[in-house]
């Protein structure tokens, strides 16, 4: 049995004294500080206690200190308690008391905020409430916008979830899905506004990154304003989110990563002006993607690119980058560039000139400025002969996808990249969106070697290949599983995609399906199975989404 006894305390030497005032006070602190760390005590040995296995006495004292120790702990104990926990968990722990919530929102535990929201009303109270609590401190912000599939089985084009298929039940049908629509963005442009509005005061923040799912506003691949007149007819919603970025960049005293992609013209050829010389200087990456920009204006210039010396990192829709700011980037005040990622986009092809681009002189200089160059190209519907004025032999290309809604890539601009960037190429991603699955275009018609089988072959850093609406037959499936073995990370390949040969078939004796997938995974040294679920696969499903965090992991990757 323990007993506690109280003693009479001793008084400090000099108490007596007006000399003594202040070591009377840190006494007393001390005596304070003392007590707490008697009661932490006495709640980690109750904790350690089992009410079962002692006296049922000893276990409900147990559980009593247990509870009393807890309502006095100090704040600064409890923020360091919960800087081991999850953000989930946080969030849960602070439904415990009102003392336990109020230092869940301490600056020290969200140094970095990542959202990735669905654009629905039901979403728009929780970010408010998250944004008011953490938008004036927090240091890193990245938020994703995500809208909810409002097409699934509410006959959306081509979907087949109508069973009226005459004139009344295809105008209901069409105003159905334009209400949605116009819901959707309506929604879209209120959660934008809240999340700008929170941070426009915040001079902590450092890395500031937005990507909206312009999906809301896509018609066959195209970027449609018809819905965004409608919902913002004149303007005043846009123009005050352009506003408020604006506002952003320049209150920012620390912005070192700034990223913007497909947000509806959140950034306009003016925006950047807004950055102080002295921030712009120290800007390290900058990403602006949008391909919605009318004319031939662009959202950063050459001479804008002069302030940002210290740029490691940028991505730019490709026509934007031009020969003079290749140039910029190769002067001697500018540090190295370790990180490109262009986006060709054949909505900026059609209204703008491929003429400025950088020839092959240009990427020599800039590979000679920085040996750890490395560029991320992604594709949209671009025509082959556009794909070979782009695809210069200097360009120290390590990724690059190609997505298809209309135009196919050839077998020969395949074959290109496997020659010219076998040295640096690591992912290769080949996507055509079609809705004809019976009729995939074959790269290996009129070939003696598949290009696929020749890109493993010479392409020795290849550690990612996905392929979609391509026809791969199955002995060059197996050919490139073998030729890279366990250096090919990852293998996705849809089930449509994969095609046999009539001997295969004709073998009665083996199961050619089984014989596939015990050969694949043998070269590759783990187990393999065809994409049975497309829609599982972001890569195939939401290609924008899969650039723009493969491009921010890419140039984080420094």
């Amino acid at each position: 049995m323990l007993l506690f006894l109280s003693v009479p305390q001793p008084r400090p030497p000099g108490a007596g004294t007006r000399a003594g005032a202040a070591r009377v006070a840190r006494w007393r602190r001390r005596r304070l500080r003392l007590q707490q760390l008697r009661r932490l005590r006495g709640l980690l040995r109750g904790l350690r206690r089992r009410p079962g296995t002692g006296s049922r006495r000893r276990g409900r004292m147990a559980l009593c200190g247990q509870a009393a120790g807890a309502a006095s702990l100090p704040s600064e104990l409890i923020v360091h308690i919960f800087s081991f926990l999850s953000a989930s968990d946080r969030l849960r722990a602070s439904a415990s008391c009102s003392h336990w919530r109020e230092c869940l929102f301490y600056p020290a535990l969200w140094p970095q905020l990542r959202i990735c929201l669905r654009v629905s009303p039901a979403e728009q109270p929780r970010l408010e409430f998250l944004m008011r609590k953490c938008g004036w401190f927090v240091r890193e912000l990245r938020v994703e916008f995500a809208a909810e599939n409002y097409l699934s089985g509410g006959g959306g084009p081509g979907d087949g979830g109508s069973a009226d298929t005459g004139t009344g039940g295809e105008e209901v049908e069409a105003l159905q899905l334009s209400s949605r629509w116009l819901e959707v963005l309506r929604t879209y442009l209120e959660l934008v506004l809240c999340v700008l509005v929170s941070i426009r005061n915040n001079r902590n923040l450092q890395k500031f990154s937005l990507f909206g799912d312009i999906s809301v506003l896509q018609q066959q691949g195209s970027l449609s304003n018809t819905y965004l007149s409608k919902v913002d007819p004149d303007g005043k919603k846009i123009k005050q989110i352009q506003q408020l970025f604006e506002e952003i960049l320049s209150n920012s005293r620390q912005l070192k990563w700034l990223s913007c992609g497909f947000m509806l013209e959140i950034v306009t050829p003016t925006s950047l002006s807004s950055l102080s010389n002295a921030i712009a200087n120290t800007m390290e990456h900058l990403s602006l993607l949008d391909n919605n920009i009318p004319g031939n204006s662009t959202l950063i210039t050459a001479v804008e690119l002069e302030r940002f010396v210290n740029l490691r990192s940028l991505a730019l829709d490709f026509c934007d980058f031009t020969a003079e700011m290749a140039r910029v980037l190769t002067d001697n005040n500018h540090v190295p560039l370790q990180r490109l990622s262009l986006l060709v986009h054949n909505v900026s092809v059609m209204h703008k000139s491929l003429d400025n681009m950088p020839n092959d002189e240009h990427w020599k200089a800039l590979s000679r400025k920085s040996t750890n160059l490395r560029v991320y190209m992604m594709a949209f519907d671009i025509k082959s002969e556009d794909m070979l004025k782009i695809l210069k032999p200097s360009i120290p290309l390590e990724r690059i996808h190609f997505d298809s809604y209309i135009t196919c890539v050839s077998g020969a601009i395949v074959d290109l990249i496997s020659r010219q960037y076998d040295k640096f190429l690591s992912h290769f991603i080949l996507m055509n969106d079609v809705i004809d699955t019976s009729g995939f275009p074959d790269l290996s018609d009129n070939r003696n070697e598949d290009p696929l089988v020749l890109l493993a072959w010479r392409c020795t850093k290849l550690s990612l290949l996905a392929i979609h609406g391509y026809t791969v037959w199955a002995h060059n499936l197996i050919a490139i599983a073998r030729l890279r073995g366990s250096d090919l990370k990852v293998l996705e390949v849809t089930e449509e995609s994969i095609d046999f040969d009539q001997g295969e078939l004709a073998d009665q004796d083996v199961d050619p399906v089984h014989n596939l997938i015990e050969q694949v995974s043998l070269g590759l040294g783990q187990p393999w199975h065809a994409v049975m679920d497309i829609e599982s696969l972001s890569v195939f499903t939401e290609p924008n989404r899969h650039f723009y965090r493969e491009m921010q992991s890419f140039s984080e990757d420094i």
